[in-house]
């Protein structure tokens, strides 16, 4: 395919970028965001923490191993941008079905090519995430115009387009009921609360002999208990954990009575739920080599990470202690409660893309499920 059509990215600050379409031809606003991962651009484009934002890798050649079947972290391109400096039109790898520009078409997902993305990011590093808009069929004017309208990225419940409409099991697939009930095969048995799940926390929870249940975001603390579960995971998801008041409230009705994890957005609701402060971070977490340090140990791990906020230690109660910090800049990257079997980590133990360094996070929730019994 040869690139013929102009695109445009025009930001919240006046700028704009010109480049070639890549893509769906359409137009679609979203908060721009960058990611240092080198590859896993398949994971990203449908990981769902994604949702709502125009998302930019800053490696430069994106799509020379092409799409396949496997690399897949929901069912469908979660992004609502994508944002290249150049791709690749003839992927070379054995499994791949398809390439990234006829992937992005498919789906309806708009994207641009050709622009200076290292220009971008310096800009995004210096001013901060912004809005932004990607357009093949509008003029800058016209895009600016619509960019000024749209919602704020902050200002949305992203969760309500990514969790799931009904409740599923997890055994390799997603086996879909109609209502939730009891499990138990004698299989540890781990329900889900849907933020916008990954893939392969499923997989790598399965692979470790768990039986999981999946459940939406707006499952109540009583839907969520009768699943009989022996502990529950709160998923990484896309927006603002300030704007997540019912979660926070399902989960406060949850302490106590089962063992909680969060991962990432789970891990923000959480500590929102004991009364914790969370703020906007200037440009994010995201990329695949975040070093963060377990305080108890001493260790360091390389860590995936994906998130546009924090938890604010200062706000922290009594009852959470900080169990992991950001070698980058110092922001709480995990919590562990003093006396409840509650524990928490702000990047992507599951990965995809990234090290699977921290896959034991699962393990030692695992073990916290079998210390009960709890009420």
């Amino acid at each position: 395919m040869s690139q013929v059509n102009r695109a445009y990215l025009v930001l919240e600050d006046g700028s704009w970028y010109e480049g070639d379409h890549l893509g769906y031809e359409s137009t679609s606003e979203g908060e721009v965001v960058f990611t240092t991962s080198m590859t896993g651009y398949q994971e990203m484009l449908t990981d769902p923490s994604f949702s709502g934002q125009l998302v930019m890798p800053t490696y430069p050649l994106i799509g020379n191993y092409g799409i396949n079947l496997a690399d897949v972290e929901s069912d469908r391109i979660q992004v609502a941008g994508f944002i290249v400096r150049d791709w690749s039109e003839i992927p070379s790898h054995g499994l791949a079905v398809s390439n990234l520009h006829n992937y992005l078409t498919d789906q309806k997902i708009p994207g641009i090519t050709g622009i200076d993305t290292r220009s971008l990011t310096r800009k995004l590093r210096t001013h901060g995430v912004m809005m932004g808009i990607i357009t093949s069929n509008m003029t800058i004017m016209e895009a600016s115009e619509r960019l000024h309208k749209a919602a704020r990225y902050g200002s949305k419940d992203h969760i309500t387009a990514v969790t799931t409409r009904k409740p599923y099991s997890w055994n390799g697939q997603k086996v879909f009921t109609e209502q939730i009930s009891p499990f138990d095969d004698g299989r540890t048995r781990i329900t889900v609360i849907d933020f916008g799940v990954k893939t392969n926390i499923l997989r790598i929870l399965h692979q470790k002999g768990a039986r999981t249940m999946v459940v939406s975001a707006n499952a109540t603390a009583d839907q969520i208990l009768a699943t009989g579960s022996d502990g529950v995971i709160l998923s990484p998801g896309p927006g603002d954990p300030a704007v997540l008041d019912y979660a926070v409230e399902t989960v406060r009705k949850l302490q106590g009575r089962v063992p909680l994890m969060g991962i990432c957005l789970g891990h923000q609701v959480i500590a929102r739920s004991f009364g914790a402060k969370t703020y906007k971070l200037k440009f994010g977490h995201r990329g695949a080599n975040h070093p963060v340090r377990e305080q108890v140990t001493g260790t360091v791990h390389i860590t995936a990470q994906n998130h546009g906020y924090s938890v604010d230690a200062d706000s922290l109660s009594s009852e959470l202690n900080v169990s992991h910090i950001s070698l980058t800049d110092g922001t709480v990257e995990g919590l562990v409660h003093a006396s409840s079997p509650i524990i928490t980590i702000q990047y992507h133990s599951e990965a995809s893309p990234g090290p699977h360094d921290n896959e034991y996070l699962f393990d030692r929730f695992i073990q916290l499920t079998k210390a009960g019994p709890y009420v």
